[in-house]
């Protein structure tokens, strides 16, 4: 790549031809003047050209497909603003923990780092700062949290297998129910999901009733709802893969941030939000002792959407979770 080429480029502003000479610098593999176009695109937006998709597309470029000490060279606050997803993530993919250490300080980035290593298997060094208090290892009671898979065409995200319904329970939709105010369990559920309605054009609805889950569900004003228990895990995998999407148009956030979602949740559902950083063995304790169901109407999926009733027979209290968005 020769500087008056680059410099013709960005002087028209060039985004197709631009494309064209980062594929041909990560075919060759030179990630040095992969960098350089970043930090040339970079400098045109401050001067009026819109380059900032090719700088976004070098950035992700680098943190999947480069040598450590080249991704690290993005893994900062100031890059993958506008990448599909965490630079954290995107990296985590296919470079571990161990090789990317020696090229980060021990901060809060490695620690997002870390995070997303550890879904994947990897154990972390005691020493790594927790920027989420949460610990890296994965807890008994935990699902396999569903993982995103990033390359040149984009990110899948892959939901859990819909619940068979084929054994639900239909929901009176003549019961009457007691609105509880709940702002604890609102608010961590309206925070799992933010990035569905913030960035999205999701629909989030959650009710909180003194009764059973189908009171709970019928508070969503559903009329031919069923609904069949599933098991926490089961149900902690739906609600860490809708934290760490940002359904149809969101900017995916990472799994990371889904599973501390899921702990939020259930300190909040337990009532111990305020005592953070929470015991991971109570929160187990917490998830195992509520009754988890799915739930619909009868209607088709539409492929962004979690239908979750959560039940606490001890204390006589239900949730319910309507959650979409289309694409």
């Amino acid at each position: 790549m020769s500087d008056d080429e680059l410099d013709v480029l960005l002087h028209r502003a060039d985004i197709d031809g631009l494309i064209r000479l980062l594929d041909s610098l990560c075919a060759s593999r030179r990630w040095g003047d992969v960098l350089a176009v970043r930090d040339r695109s970079r400098a045109a937006v401050q001067t009026g050209r819109q380059l900032w998709p090719i700088a976004t597309l070098a950035e992700y470029r680098l943190a999947l497909w480069a040598p450590p000490k080249w991704a690290a060279t993005v893994l900062d606050d100031d890059s993958g603003r506008f990448t599909i997803g965490p630079l954290s993530e995107v990296a985590a993919q296919h470079h571990t923990f161990a090789d990317l250490r020696p090229h980060l300080a021990n901060d809060h980035r490695l620690g997002f780092i870390a995070h997303e290593r550890s879904l994947r298997g990897e154990a972390i060094d005691a020493d790594v700062i927790d920027p989420l208090d949460i610990g890296f290892v994965l807890q008994p009671w935990e699902p396999a949290y569903p993982l995103a898979e990033y390359s040149d065409d984009g990110v899948a995200q892959p939901s859990p297998d819909r619940p068979s319904l084929a054994a639900a329970l239909p929901v009176d939709d003549t019961a009457t129910f007691e609105l509880v105010d709940d702002p604890g369990v609102v608010t961590a559920v309206r925070q799992l999901f933010d990035a569905w309605t913030a960035a999205s054009h999701g629909r989030v609805e959650v009710t909180c009733v003194e009764g059973d889950a189908a009171d709970a569900v019928r508070a969503l004003g559903v009329h031919g709802a069923r609904l069949v228990e599933i098991t926490p895990a089961d149900a902690l995998a739906w609600l860490g893969w809708a934290g760490a999407t940002g359904a149809a148009h969101g900017r995916r956030r990472g799994s990371a941030a889904g599973r501390f979602g899921v702990w939020w949740l259930l300190a909040a559902l337990g009532d111990i939000a305020d005592d953070w950083p929470v015991d991971p063995d109570e929160l187990g304790a917490i998830a195992g002792a509520l009754r988890w169901y799915w739930w619909d109407a009868g209607e088709p999926g539409l492929g962004w959407e979690v239908q979750l009733a959560i039940g606490d027979p001890a204390e006589g209290y239900a949730w319910a979770i309507s959650a979409h968005d289309a694409d």
